[in-house]
């Protein structure tokens, strides 16, 4: 059943993006109708509580909806948020409530916490993503089959299954839970376990406890669930760790623990089974790797661009194909645009089956708030987060052939409904909404919605706005039941706008990265070659690798060792600098001040500051200020360097790179001899010896909390050109050019602009 187009007709109006002054269509007056059970204002249609009606009783059970996404977003709208404790009080809600056939696809490049864990030392994809919404999809009447309980018993087994999957391992201590994860919960919740699932847990938990059959790994600082699931699909690969699982391991694997916690087998993919990783690309030109990275530097600019690169080419799943391009309904969560959502549209095969399905309704689940680190800086909403539209426009940037085909419509919060108390809470915090303007999202030729996504009971109870699992199914119920107004609405016209839009992305070949176990052991094997001192060294470089992985491993082939000095014989002159690391080029040494033991975060921000350095090697033969009466008397001096030879040189770059740096740096070749370069500067005018600038650049451009003095020397970035006076912007390109520079020649990266 439908609700007919002449009862509900999807006008356009007009808003601007801080709500003021909206008039609401008359669908959105339909879905808050059904949401609340009200609708107010002089434009809300008559006899809506007879359409609410027949939305209700409406039964769209055999209706087959797709969603994709990743993170909390993605499983709170499919079941709940099973991350809240007091989830397992109402587990049977959202989508999986709504839409029997429901299939799930999930983001897999996650690389943080636990998953980031498993991936340092094993050959898999992201697991963590899948976990939060393996446990979202549980449905009381596969328990009951299962397990032939009653509702009561179901919603304390229930409980059980979220507080083992969801436990956070300690250190030693908590080894013998990995043996036998019940003990994870309290015995009260242990009586309720049925003997064939405790029995299957504890089999997983032994397959990957030291001296089980499969790969062991250390459960400290993991959570159980992906223990559990990484267990399970190793066991389904038969223990093999020489290559990553592939798409029926994987499969075997989700689908043996989902028969066991009562969820659906079938219904939970992997969006790949080729392990990946992100790479962001910042509007000054800094491009790096990771995706939790993301959210924990502060670049200061928004993101251009995020890719995905995969071990090699992706492999998707042929049931992941037919059910997008057999479904009814296409959903894309909300969740994280860089991280969640805009990795799974990179996957070629996956894009093509959504753009393929041509009678599907298509929905976008807009963000409520900004993400910092990803959606938190806008270029054109006055420096704050990014507007629904710029959401959509970052599809264009990072997805082959844009947003076309890939939604109709965007399901946004109606801000109006959020107290200003708690806008102004969330604010203090640094978050702000995402705000629809929907004049904007209208002309781009995308329909807005805007609804009551959030729990009005909970926002009082917990002064907290998040998606509402009941509340964003219903809403999505609404409109598919509505279906004949929106498709109508789309024919009027939106195909002529989308002539007149820009270019959007084009297909780019994504370079292939390491597996990311393989990348670590490669760092960890230069560095079994070096004089580390004190040893613990190692694990802080590891870790800064890790954390930092454009590091490449040839990075670390210029600098024999480590030496920590005390502070009475640290000599080094703070003409400079105060760094407290640098490199010797005489010994080849790095050398740290004994102070950076006790402070681990400067000996980490210092340590990349010296690394950088040690890549120039020993491309000095001689350095001094010049003596010169003449530049004196105009109070202005030189500073001088003559290079070695480059048959005898160790430095990671060749000698038309290296003189391309030093040009860069501002030292210019005697036109009598190109070994001799030199500088000359006013008295009192601050300078950066190549070295230094080499090594601070290197340090800002990986993350920039570590070369804090480099933020003051790119400030300019941040300024239009136009707002800049000649000898600014003359000084604003060769920061571009540094910058450009280290992203190509240092780290690898191809040139932003070359498509």
């Amino acid at each position: 059943m439908r609700v007919p187009p002449n009862q509900v007709t999807a006008s356009r109006k007009v808003q601007n993006h801080q709500g003021r002054g909206i008039t609401r269509t008359p669908i959105e007056h339909l879905v808050e109708y059904v949401l609340n059970g009200t609708a107010t204002g002089p434009d809300a249609p008559d006899g809506l509580r007879d359409l609410a009606n027949k939305v209700m009783d409406f039964e769209p059970r055999d209706t087959r909806v797709v969603i994709l996404g990743g993170g909390t977003g993605l499983s709170t709208v499919v079941g709940g948020n099973s991350q809240l404790a007091e989830w397992a009080d109402h587990p049977f809600v959202g989508l999986k409530q709504e839409f029997s056939r429901l299939d799930v696809v999930v983001c897999t490049t996650d690389d943080g916490g636990s998953t980031g864990l498993l991936l340092k030392h094993l050959p898999m994809i992201g697991i963590g993503d899948l976990r939060k919404s393996c446990l979202s999809l549980i449905r009381q009447e596969n328990l009951q089959k299962s397990y032939d309980l009653d509702a009561d018993p179901i919603k304390e087994l229930v409980r059980l299954i979220q507080t083992i999957f969801n436990y956070r391992l300690g250190e030693k201590e908590d080894e013998p839970i990995l043996f036998d994860p019940l003990l994870a919960a309290p015995a009260v919740l242990r009586k309720v376990c049925p003997k064939d699932l405790a029995a299957f847990l504890r089999a997983l938990g032994r397959y990957v406890s030291p001296g089980g059959k499969g790969p062991t790994v250390n459960p400290a600082g993991h959570c159980l669930g992906n223990l559990l699931l990484t267990s399970a699909i190793f066991r389904a690969a038969k223990g093999r760790t020489d290559r990553p699982p592939d798409l029926r391991e994987i499969r075997a694997g989700l689908d043996e623990v989902a028969s066991f916690i009562g969820v659906t087998p079938g219904h939970l993919h992997a969006a790949t089974c080729t392990p990946g990783q992100l790479k962001f690309l910042y509007a000054n030109g800094v491009e790096v790797y990771g995706q939790s990275k993301s959210a924990r530097a502060r670049r200061g600019f928004p993101v251009e661009r995020c890719t995905a690169e995969f071990t090699g080419t992706p492999q998707v799943s042929a049931t992941v194909l037919h059910a997008i391009r057999a479904a009814d309904l296409i959903i894309f969560a909300p969740g994280s645009l860089y991280t969640s959502i805009i990795p799974l549209l990179q996957l070629q095969p996956i894009v093509a089956a959504i753009r393929e399905n041509k009678t599907v309704l298509k929905v976008l689940g807009a963000n409520s708030w900004i993400q910092e680190g990803e959606t938190d800086i806008s270029l054109r909403n006055e420096g704050r987060g990014l507007l629904v539209s710029e959401l959509i426009e970052a599809y264009d940037r990072n997805v082959s052939g844009g947003a076309e085909g890939l939604f109709e419509i965007v399901l946004s919060t109606n801000l109006e409904r959020i107290p200003g108390n708690i806008l102004r809470n969330y604010a203090l915090e640094g978050k702000s909404p995402v705000y629809l303007d929907r004049a904007r999202v209208e002309a781009m030729g995308f329909q807005p919605i805007e609804a009551t996504l959030f729990s009005p009971e909970e926002e009082r109870r917990m002064q907290v706005i998040h998606h509402d699992a009941r509340r964003f199914a219903l809403a999505v119920r609404t409109l598919w039941l509505a279906r004949d107004s929106l498709e109508s609405a789309r024919a009027k016209g939106w195909s002529e706008l989308w002539a007149r839009r820009r270019k959007t992305a084009p297909a780019r070949v994504r370079s292939r990265s390491p597996l990311l176990c393989d990348y670590l052991a490669s760092i960890r094997d230069a560095l079994m070659r070096k004089d580390l001192q004190p040893a613990a060294l190692k694990d802080v470089f590891v870790n800064l690798a890790w954390e930092n992985r454009d590091i490449k491993p040839s990075h670390l082939g210029f600098f024999r060792g480590t030496r920590i000095i005390s502070a009475r014989n640290w000599n080094r002159s703070t003409e400079w600098d105060n760094v407290l690391g640098y490199y010797d080029r005489e010994d080849r040494y790095i050398k740290l001040h004994e102070s950076l033991i006790t402070n681990p975060m400067r000996l980490r921000d210092d340590l990349l500051v010296a690394l950088g350095e040690s890549l120039l090697g020993n491309y000095i033969e001689s350095s001094r200020w010049l003596d010169n009466s003449c530049i004196d008397a105009i109070g202005a001096r030189s500073y001088e360097i003559v290079l070695r030879p480059p048959h005898k040189r160790e430095c990671f770059l060749s000698d038309a790179l290296l003189r391309t740096y030093l040009h860069l740096a501002r030292m210019l070749p005697d036109p009598a001899n190109p070994r001799v370069l030199r500088i000359t500067i006013n008295n009192d005018e601050g300078f950066l010896p190549p070295g230094l600038l080499f090594g601070l650049t290197y340090a800002w451009y990986l993350d920039s909390s570590c070369g804090t003095a480099m933020e003051y020397e790119m400030a300019l970035l941040r300024w239009a050109p136009e707002s800049l006076i000649p000898h600014q912007a003359k000084e604003r390109i060769r920061k571009q050019s540094l910058i450009a520079f280290f992203r190509t020649e240092i780290f690898g990266h191809r040139d932003k602009n070359s498509e």
